[in-house]
């Protein structure tokens, strides 16, 4: 049985002078990328997480023919078939072991994309939960700049507003089937998701209890470890942690000093194994992609820390080290290579 990631969970719902925990937060974000937020309610109620998940079962065991009247577009909205997304194209003989839906934005609690008639009566309850998820990242933002001593601190959480113009953030749903419900073809080496980092600054990510699959490079560059849904210590909670991580953006804004770690999705056949965890069923997970607005350039931050950091970047991360861009172009940039027949013949 493999070593589990030996990721920091932090508690971030206290009220009052938040200094340390923003200094615990960036640690955490140098050394691993990845961060368990502690899931009190406080932030984001568990029943709204739980409801969420509901939704994402009835949206996928919705019909076919619903879910191909909303297939993803170049705007990265909508539904994406098993195999139609590539996360490491360079390393993977077929895509990804997955189907998954994105929303984009929501006005007055209303979809601006097509939805499946089969959740389109749960339309408020999505719009709510991507709101509470914006609310968290705000805070995080807020807490990364306090921690990074950024001037000012709020930095980050400024780039962040709605109000600063339309950005690529997206809560996504995904669904994973097992192992022994796929053709002969699929083998236990494949993935479900390839090695990637993610697009964004930052990401949250809700899984349940007992789901088995998600992996970390850790800084050999070589080694793969797994990352528990339910670390110690938080086993009497009433709801796994909150797996935050840092994205491509971050890790450019300040110089690689904050990782965007590269991260998969395994079927436990093929890969490492957790104590409790189990990789024969069904896997499920909500990710919510926290992006800038569109025109935000990726120049470095203003903070003495990141100013100073010389050390060897986001390590593992291919796109930690370019020119200066906007988080749009990075953005399409990135889902160019990931859904290369959806962009096939349009440059």
């Amino acid at each position: 049985m493999a070593q589990v990631a030996k990721i920091p969970v932090i508690d971030i719902s206290a009220e009052g002078d938040q200094t340390q925990v923003a200094r615990d937060l960036v640690e955490a974000a140098i050394e691993h990328g990845f961060v368990y937020i502690r899931n009190t309610g406080k932030d984001i109620p568990i029943a709204a997480v739980e409801e969420a998940f509901d939704v994402a079962r009835r949206l996928f065991d919705a019909p076919l023919s619903e879910k191909e009247a909303c297939t993803i577009r170049q705007n990265n909205r909508g539904w994406s078939a098993m195999n139609y997304e590539t996360l490491d194209p360079a390393n993977q003989r077929v895509g990804d072991f997955k189907e998954a839906f994105n929303f984009g934005e929501f006005i007055n609690a209303k979809a601006q994309q097509p939805l499946p008639p089969a959740i389109a009566a749960d339309e408020a309850s999505i719009s709510a939960f991507r709101d509470y998820c914006y609310h968290l990242t705000l805070k995080l933002n807020t807490l990364l700049g306090i921690g990074l001593e950024v001037t000012p601190p709020t930095f980050f959480t400024t780039s962040h507003l709605r109000s600063a113009g339309p950005s690529g953030t997206t809560l996504r749903l995904l669904r994973y089937p097992p192992l022994s419900s796929l053709p002969p073809s699929a083998q236990p080496t494949d993935v479900r998701a390839g090695a990637h980092s993610d697009y964004g600054s930052l990401t949250l990510l809700f899984r349940l209890r007992g789901q088995a699959g998600l992996e970390i490079l850790l800084r050999d560059g070589t080694t793969w470890s797994p990352v528990p849904v339910v670390p110690e210590g938080t086993e009497d909670d009433p709801a796994p942690p909150i797996l935050m991580n840092i994205g491509d953006l971050l890790a450019y804004w300040t110089g690689g000093l904050l990782r965007s770690t590269v991260h998969r999705v395994v079927f436990q056949e093929g890969g490492n194994k957790v104590a409790g965890e189990a990789g024969d069923g069904t896997r499920y997970s909500i990710a919510y992609f926290c992006h800038p607005f569109g025109g935000a350039e990726l120049g470095v931050v203003p903070s003495e820390r990141v100013k100073g950091y010389r050390g060897e970047g986001a390590k593992g991360n291919p796109y930690a080290e370019r020119r200066v861009m906007t988080a749009d172009e990075h953005l399409q940039m990135r889902l160019k290579a990931s859904y290369a027949q959806l962009y096939e013949g349009k440059e």
